[in-house]
C-alpha cells in the first residue's frame, strides 16, 4: 500500500521581488528577526515528518545571487536533513512558477499521486504543527474523488464593507457568516494541481492561490483552521509585527 503520510512533498514559490515591502533584495531574502524570511519556512517543513521532501521554484537571476548563496548557507545544517530542491523555475507569475516546479517534479519521477503542499515564502510564521495539522485534515477527509485538497484558512472576524464603485463611500456591509481568508499550505495531488494550474495558465485566468485553479475544474478544497500568526508580510507594518511574533 503506498504510504501517502511520507508522500508529501513541499513547494515554495519565491520568484516574487516584494516590491510592496522595498529594500535592494528580494523580501524573502532579507534578514527577518535574525534569519532570511525564508528560512523560517522551511525551517517549519524540514522539521515536519511528514515532508519528504521541499522544492523551491525561485527567478533565475535570484538562484546566482550571492544573497540566496548565504541564505542556504545560514541553514545549511537543517537543509542537509531532508532532501530539498532550489530550482530556476521562477516565472513571471506566482501561477506560473508553482506550475513550472510541479513540470519539474513530474519530470524527476515524482508520482502524481503524491501529495503537494505550496507555501507562500512571505508566511513566515507557519509552525509545523499547522502543517501536520492540514496534512492530516486533508488525507482523514480523503475519499479519493479527483481534485480533493485542503487549505489552512482563518474565519473573517471583522466586519467587511463594500465601497461604492471609484469611491471611499460605504455601499454595503457584506456578512462575514461563512467566509474565510485563505492561508498556506494549499495541499493537493500533484496530478490534480498540475493539471489545474495548467489550465488557468492556458485560459489565461489569473488565479491567486491553488485552491482558485483546483475550483475551476469543480474540486472542492475543505477549509483547515490555521493560525492569526501565519499572516502574509507585505507591507512594512507586517515586517514588524512579524519580527515581534517571530521573537516571542
Amino acid at each position: 500500500m503506498h504510504d501517502f503520510l511520507h508522500s508529501c512533498h513541499a513547494v515554495l514559490p519565491t520568484a516574487g521581488t516584494g516590491s510592496r515591502l522595498g529594500g535592494e533584495i528580494p523580501k524573502q531574502l532579507r534578514i527577518l528577526s535574525g534569519k532570511p524570511m525564508l528560512a523560517f519556512a522551511l525551517e517549519a517543513f524540514i522539521a515536519t515528518p511528514e515532508i519528504q521532501s521541499i522544492w523551491v521554484g525561485v527567478s533565475p537571476s535570484m538562484h546566482n545571487s550571492g544573497d540566496f548563496a548565504a541564505l542556504q548557507e545560514s541553514i545549511s545544517g537543517a537543509l542537509n536533513s531532508k532532501p530539498n530542491y532550489f530550482l530556476p523555475t521562477g516565472g513571471p507569475t506566482r501561477q506560473e512558477t508553482v506550475l513550472n516546479t510541479l513540470k519539474a517534479m513530474l519530470d524527476a519521477d515524482i508520482p502524481g499521486e503524491d501529495w503537494i503542499l505550496v507555501h507562500d515564502a512571505a508566511r513566515p510564521g507557519i509552525t509545523s504543527g499547522a502543517i501536520q495539522d492540514l496534512i492530516h485534515g486533508v488525507l482523514d477527509s480523503d475519499s479519493g474523488t479527483p481534485m480533493h485538497g485542503g487549505i489552512l484558512a482563518m474565519p473573517v472576524a471583522d466586519t467587511l464593507k463594500q465601497a461604492a464603485e471609484d469611491t471611499f463611500t460605504i455601499q454595503s456591509t457584506i456578512s462575514r457568516a461563512g467566509l474565510w481568508q485563505a492561508q498556506t499550505p494549499q495541499m493537493f495531488r500533484l496530478a490534480d494541481l498540475h493539471a489545474a494550474l495548467e489550465r488557468a495558465v492556458a485560459d489565461q485566468v489569473a488565479v491567486t492561490d491553488e485552491a482558485s485553479a483546483v475550483e475551476r475544474l469543480g474540486g472542492k478544497p475543505i477549509l483547515i483552521k490555521g493560525s492569526t500568526r501565519n499572516f502574509k508580510v507585505t507591507q512594512q507594518a507586517d515586517w514588524e509585527l512579524m519580527e515581534l511574533v517571530l521573537g516571542k
